[in-house]
C-alpha cells in the first residue's frame, strides 16, 4: 500500500527537501504541500493524506492548532518536525493528538521508516529526544494530577501495555517485552486508547509518565 503524504511548512526549501527525499522513497507519494496551518487543513480535507508531516511554527494557524483540527476531524495522522531539541510548542502538539514528531535534521532513512510508522498506527517516540521531552513535560506537570477516570478500566495486561508506552516502546518492541504478538499489541493500544479517552499513543505515554506508570514499575519475572 502507498502511503499518501502531505507536507506542511512554511519554507520553501525544507518542502523541497522532504517532499525529495519522500517522493523517492518506495511505498510513499507526497500528494500536496501547505505553507501554514490553514492550507493544511485545506489539502487535507481535499486530499485525505495518510500522513501530514507538520512544521510547528508557521504564521497564521499554527502547527499546533491545525494538528489538533486535523486529528479531531480524523482527517489524517500527524507527525511533528521541529528544528529544536526542547520546543515549548512540541509539548501542545502531542497533546493535540500527534502521532509524535522528529528533529528537521533526521537522516533520511529514518524519516522514511517514520513515515510509514505513523501510516501503521505506530507512534515515533526517537528515545535520544521524544523520552527527554516527554520527561520535561511530566515534570513541569503539578506533582499530584489526578488519575485519568479510565485508568481501573484497564487490565492488568492494558496498564503493562501503557507503562511500555510510556517508555517509549514501539509495537514490535512491547511484543517483545511482553512476548506477545504485534496485532495483539495494537489490539490492546487500541483498547488502551479508547478506554482513557486519548487521540494518540504519544498522549498515552504523557500520561505513563505524568501518573508514574512505567513499563519498567509494571515489568515481572518471566
Amino acid at each position: 500500500m502507498t502511503v499518501r503524504v502531505l507536507v506542511a511548512d512554511d519554507h520553501s526549501a525544507i518542502r523541497f527537501g522532504l517532499t525529495t527525499i519522500l517522493g523517492h522513497a518506495e511505498g510513499i507519494e507526497v500528494v500536496g504541500e501547505a505553507a501554514d496551518g490553514a492550507a493544511a487543513i485545506r489539502q487535507a480535507r481535499a486530499l485525505r493524506p495518510d500522513v501530514t508531516l507538520m512544521d510547528v511554527r508557521m504564521p497564521g494557524t499554527d502547527g499546533i492548532a491545525a494538528t489538533r483540527e486535523l486529528v479531531s476531524a480524523g482527517l489524517t495522522q500527524v507527525l511533528v518536525l521541529t528544528t529544536f531539541d526542547l520546543d515549548e510548542y512540541v509539548h501542545g502538539a502531542l497533546r493535540a493528538g500527534a502521532a509524535g514528531f522528529l528533529l528537521k535534521s533526521v537522516e533520511a532513512p529514518r524519516l522514511i521508516e517514520a513515515v510509514k510508522l505513523v501510516a501503521a498506527g505506530d507512534g515515533v517516540l526517537a528515545p535520544q529526544v521524544t523520552r527527554r521531552l516527554i520527561t520535561a513535560f511530566a515534570a513541569s506537570a503539578p506533582a499530584q494530577l489526578p488519575l485519568p477516570h479510565g485508568l481501573g478500566d484497564l487490565t492488568d495486561r492494558e496498564r503493562e501495555v501503557l507503562g511500555c508506552l510510556g517508555e517509549g516502546l514501539s509495537n514490535a518492541q512491547i511484543g517483545s517485552r511482553l512476548h506477545i504478538g504485534e496485532a495483539t499489541v495494537k489490539t490492546h493500544v487500541s483498547r488502551v486508547l479508547a478506554k482513557l479517552d486519548l487521540r494518540s499513543r504519544v498522549q498515552a505515554a504523557i500520561l505513563a509518565q505524568e501518573t508514574g506508570i512505567t513499563g519498567a514499575d509494571l515489568r515481572k519475572d518471566p
